[in-house]
């Protein structure tokens, strides 16, 4: 049984689970791809395949040249990045895992914290001989506005509050008595919600419904010293407006983790934004879920996953 695990960019994959017993009890030859790979016929003497959530899609194409292919293992419940009717057709078992509930959430706060209090640009200021060199901003008392509240946004919600903050939310299906039991005020349209947010925070699925939701409109409704956060997907939000509102001072800041190719490119536009805009577009890698509780149950469910499948007896199946 030859295993591929893919998109491992920290190298840690076999470090968070009992790899080593797939090995010696099914005799599986095992290969761990770091970089990322573009061309799915790369894969195809491999009779198993493990995924980190969407990193590579798996359309029809994919399996078309993957004749090898028997098992088809995704971190996380769902993936709406492979095509299942296209897996069943080819023959091929899809498995998913469990996955953590509180892990993005906590990061999209950390974000809004490191830009509310200016935690970079100050560490970098110390770092240089510098001491103090702006003023911060108190989360309480402020608005947070949600786009999205299933249970990301809900989390999100809760942690809001436990800062002082108050909460709205909206979604295109969001009623008001769903806001209210998600811990929010209702907003009436996305640009309702804009203008009154001093954090705007997205937790939408992305669809073809939901994609580049979040545009100018959205933008030039916020405050003017409003922060825009993004730790959900990169599709939902119009990269350039978000560039030109920048520059317009709508939103005054952004934190985003989330893109449309990743790993960043080089020459990625985000990059280049990074160095117009400064301390006021902060970026991280996607760390949104990259924890070490979230890597062992990921891939202790993904060597689970295939040891069920190998017996005959496949488990979460998708």
């Amino acid at each position: 049984m030859k295993i591929a695990i893919l998109d491992d960019w920290s190298g840690t994959a076999r470090d968070c689970a009992d790899w080593a017993g797939l090995e010696r009890d099914l005799g599986a030859d095992i290969t761990v791809f770091r970089e990322n790979l573009s061309d799915h016929a790369a894969l195809a003497e491999f009779d198993v395949i493990c995924i980190m959530r969407e990193r590579m899609p798996f359309g029809a194409d994919a399996f078309a040249v993957l004749p090898a292919l028997k098992l088809l293992v995704t971190t996380g419940p769902r993936n709406l990045s492979i095509d299942l009717d296209a897996a069943r057709a080819a023959g091929v078992t899809v498995c998913g895992t469990r996955s953590r509930k509180t892990t993005t959430s906590e990061f999209a706060m950390t974000l809004i914290l490191a830009q509310s209090r200016r935690i970079v640009p100050e560490a970098n200021d110390l770092r240089a001989g510098g001491f103090q060199n702006g003023l911060g901003r108190d989360l309480a008392g402020l608005r947070l506005g949600l786009v999205g509240l299933g249970s990301i946004g809900q989390q999100m919600a809760k942690l809001g509050r436990a800062f002082g903050m108050e909460v709205a939310a909206w979604s295109p299906n969001l009623t008001p008595e769903r806001a209210e039991e998600g811990g929010a005020i209702h907003a009436a349209s996305l640009t309702d919600l804009a203008a009154q947010s001093d954090v705007l925070s997205v937790h939408m699925v992305l669809s073809d419904r939901t994609r580049g939701l979040i545009g100018a409109d959205a933008f030039a409704a916020l405050p003017a010293d409003a922060l825009f956060v993004n730790t959900s997907r990169a599709g939902l939000v119009e990269r350039d407006a978000l560039f030109d509102g920048l520059r317009a001072g709508r939103p005054a800041s952004a934190a985003i983790d989330v893109y449309e190719a990743e790993p960043l490119p080089a020459d990625d536009p985000w990059r280049a934004a990074a160095e117009e805009f400064g301390d006021r577009l902060l970026l991280s890698p996607h760390l949104g879920y990259v924890t070490q509780s979230t890597w062992d149950l990921f891939y202790r469910d993904t060597v689970e996953d295939i040891r069920a499948w190998a017996e005959g007896a496949p488990i979460r199946t998708l």
